[in-house]
C-alpha cells in the first residue's frame, strides 16, 4: 500500500501546475512589491551598512510609491537573479541588466530605465579599445554583459572573471589585471573612488539600454511598471534623482 500511495503521490506532484510568481492583482492585495537586486554594483545598487542603497534602490522605492505599495528589498547573486522569481519569493528585479535578446527569452523587460555603455577602465598606458586589448589580461564580472564582450573578441586573451563589479574594478586598481571591461558610470564612480591609482577610462565600447525584469508573461506586472515609470519620467522626480547621482539624465 506504501508504494502504490508514493506512486501516486509522486504523479499528482508532476501533474501540480508550476508556482508562478505573483501577479498585479496579487502584488496590490498584498500592499508590497517586492524587488531583488545583487546590492554590489555601485552607485546603481549597493549595501550601505545594513541597508540598501544606490539609483536603482531609490527609483524602486519611488515606483513603488507610484503604485501605492510598500517596497520590500531582497539581495541575491547578480548570476542567478533572473532565475525563477516564484521560488525566491521576489516580483521584480532592478539589478542593472542590459535588456539583450537572450535574456529575453527568459523574463519579460519593462522599457528602459537608463541608457549607458560598456566602457574599458586601466591603469595609465593600459588597453582602452577593444584592439589594444589583444593578447592582455582583462577582467570582467561573472555573468555580465562585459564578460561576454571580452571572450567574443576575435584574438588571445585572457579572462579573469570576478564575482561583483566592485571586485572586478579593484583588480585593475591594483594591477592584478591589465584592463576591466565595465558599466561606464561604474567606471565614473571607480575614477573617483581609486584616484591613487590613476585610473583612466575609455570611449564608449558599446551602447546599452538598462531594463527590469519580471517572469515571463506576467503582462499586468510589467504594463503597471511602465507606467510608473512614465510618469516619474514627466514629473521631474527621475530626473532630480539622476541628478543627484550623475549629474545628469541618464533616461534614455
Amino acid at each position: 500500500m506504501k508504494r502504490i500511495y508514493l506512486a501516486a503521490l509522486l504523479g499528482a506532484l508532476l501533474l501540480a501546475p508550476a508556482v508562478q510568481a505573483r501577479s498585479f492583482a496579487d502584488i496590490r492585495a498584498s500592499g508590497t512589491l517586492r524587488l531583488a537586486t545583487s546590492a554590489d554594483f555601485e552607485p546603481f545598487n549597493y549595501m550601505k551598512g545594513d541597508q540598501f542603497a544606490g539609483f536603482e534602490v531609490d527609483l524602486g522605492n519611488l515606483l513603488a510609491k507610484q503604485l501605492g505599495l510598500k517596497a520590500v528589498w531582497v539581495k541575491d547573486n547578480f548570476d542567478s537573479l533572473l532565475d525563477d522569481f516564484s521560488s525566491k519569493n521576489y516580483d521584480v528585479v532592478i539589478a542593472s541588466h542590459a535588456i539583450t535578446s537572450t535574456r529575453a527569452q527568459i523574463v519579460d523587460f519593462t522599457q528602459p530605465h537608463y541608457c549607458t555603455g560598456g566602457v574599458a577602465l586601466a591603469q595609465p598606458g593600459g588597453p582602452l579599445t577593444s584592439k589594444a586589448m589583444a593578447n592582455k589580461v582583462l577582467g570582467a564580472e561573472s555573468g555580465s554583459t562585459y564578460m561576454g564582450y571580452i571572450k567574443k573578441l576575435p584574438f588571445d586573451k585572457q579572462l579573469k572573471v570576478y564575482a561583483n563589479s566592485g571586485e572586478a574594478i579593484q583588480a585593475v586598481a591594483t594591477g592584478n589585471v591589465s584592463a576591466v571591461v565595465t558599466d561606464k558610470f561604474a567606471a565614473l564612480q571607480a575614477l573617483k573612488t581609486y584616484n591613487k591609482a590613476k585610473l583612466v577610462m575609455g570611449d564608449l565600447l558599446w551602447r546599452e539600454s538598462i531594463g527590469m525584469a519580471v517572469e515571463k508573461n506576467n503582462t499586468d506586472l510589467r504594463q503597471a511598471l511602465n507606467a510608473a515609470l512614465g510618469k516619474l519620467l514627466k514629473d521631474g522626480q527621475y530626473n532630480k534623482l539622476s541628478q543627484s547621482y550623475f549629474g545628469q539624465d541618464v533616461r534614455c
